[in-house]
């Protein structure tokens, strides 16, 4: 069966933003060779203005955002759904519900609507408590509007199970093993191997690169420690004013280079995932894929992913610690190879696209079922 599918709820493909718009990209283009039609929505901000994009169809819809600050979201998935409306897909495929929950009753009534439920938004310490509440409420709304769900965590799976009764489907973000290609692609002026830390996220306080960099900071380590990631927000502006008598703290801003990026994983002494809300971090799994060897934040999304396979922190001084005493001996290197194990048969891109696909079908199949019952 050959089904019309669209993707919303993403700024856009080719990524150039996160985790949604890296997950549409791969499983747009993969269910494309599977020989589905499938169409993903854009922000008419989007770099990319083509209207095709490796067999994907691309609908370029107006976004304010830039205008009017978050609300403009709210009016660009408004937009993509008026628009969806018209065009008679099989299956709306909803990355997130942030902005488009609201908008349940605009679904496509005759589409199959599967929402993938995004991790806990209303967790985010950055976040207001009315901005909070609102999500916790835009949650519930696309528990309702919604007639199948994945989720892209088992921590995420149990949560919704348990508050809403619904049975959630699990399918994880995936990565992509590192090649030899890109491990020549990084100058060796930019990463002597294992000669620095590194830590790479956007600046946001539940990503914990305060207690990060105040552990490294306190530590004696003669390692640099690399940040990656755009500092110019206020908490960006806060963290580079703390630590800018740290000589051996680097700010490189964020860096879109994929390549270069994951080599400066594989090449690091020890990298920091220091997120703390979510489901299964792409981050995460492209420094598992890149070969690092991982320090992670002890919560349950993460030990999910990385089990006995990664060091753990969860305040400053352990993370001196770490710092002070991680070792690069077989110990280490088992853990390197066992998450390495898990990216080439749990988080594989193919094997993810295989269980998008299998799931969109499953849940078309029983919707047209349950249409013909009634």
């Amino acid at each position: 069966m050959k089904l019309k599918i669209a993707i919303l709820g993403t700024r856009g493909i080719p990524n150039h933003y996160g985790g949604f718009e890296h997950i549409s990209e791969y499983v747009s283009e993969g269910l494309v060779k599977r020989g589905h039609s499938v169409t993903v929505y854009n922000s008419h901000n989007h770099p990319y203005k083509e209207d095709n994009w490796n067999g994907v169809e691309i609908r370029h819809c107006y976004d304010p955002e830039y205008l009017v600050g978050t609300a403009g979201q709210f009016i660009y998935d408004f937009n993509c759904l008026l628009d969806a409306r018209k065009r008679k897909f099989d299956v709306v495929l909803l990355m997130g519900y942030t902005s488009s929950s609201v908008w349940g009753k605009l679904y496509p009534t005759k589409s199959t609507i599967i929402t993938n439920m995004d991790g806990l938004e209303w967790k985010r310490s950055k976040y207001s408590k009315s901005v909070q509440q609102f999500l916790k409420y835009a949650e519930k709304l696309a528990v309702k509007y919604s007639q199948f769900y994945i989720s892209d965590s088992r921590i995420i799976k149990s949560y919704l199970g348990e508050k809403y009764n619904i049975d959630s489907k699990y399918i994880p973000y995936g990565a992509d093993l590192f090649s030899e290609e890109e491990r020549e692609q990084v100058d060796s002026t930019d990463a002597l191997k294992e000669d620095y830390f590194l830590l790479m996220a956007r600046m946001e306080p539940e990503n914990n690169i305060e207690t990060i960099l105040e552990g490294f900071n306190n530590s004696n380590s003669r390692r640099k420690f690399k940040v990656l990631g755009d500092t110019s927000n206020k908490f960006g502006k806060f963290i580079t004013n703390k630590f800018n008598n740290d000589e051996r703290i680097q700010f490189n801003g964020a860096i879109f280079n994929t390549a270069k990026v994951r080599a400066l994983q594989n090449n690091s002494y020890l990298y920091f995932h220091g997120h703390s809300v979510g489901g299964t971090n792409p981050s995460l799994l492209e420094a598992m894929a890149s070969e690092a060897l991982i320090a992670a934040h002890n919560n349950p999304f993460n030990k999910s992913v990385l089990h006995t396979d990664a060091f753990y922190f969860s305040t400053a001084n352990d993370v001196r610690s770490l710092v002070e005493t991680v070792q690069r001996k077989e110990n280490e290197k088992t853990m390197v190879i066992n998450n390495l194990h898990k990216i080439k048969y749990q988080f594989n891109w193919e094997k993810i696209i295989d269980q998008y696909e299998e799931f969109i079908l499953e849940c078309h199949i029983t919707k047209h079922e349950r249409v013909v019952a009634d």
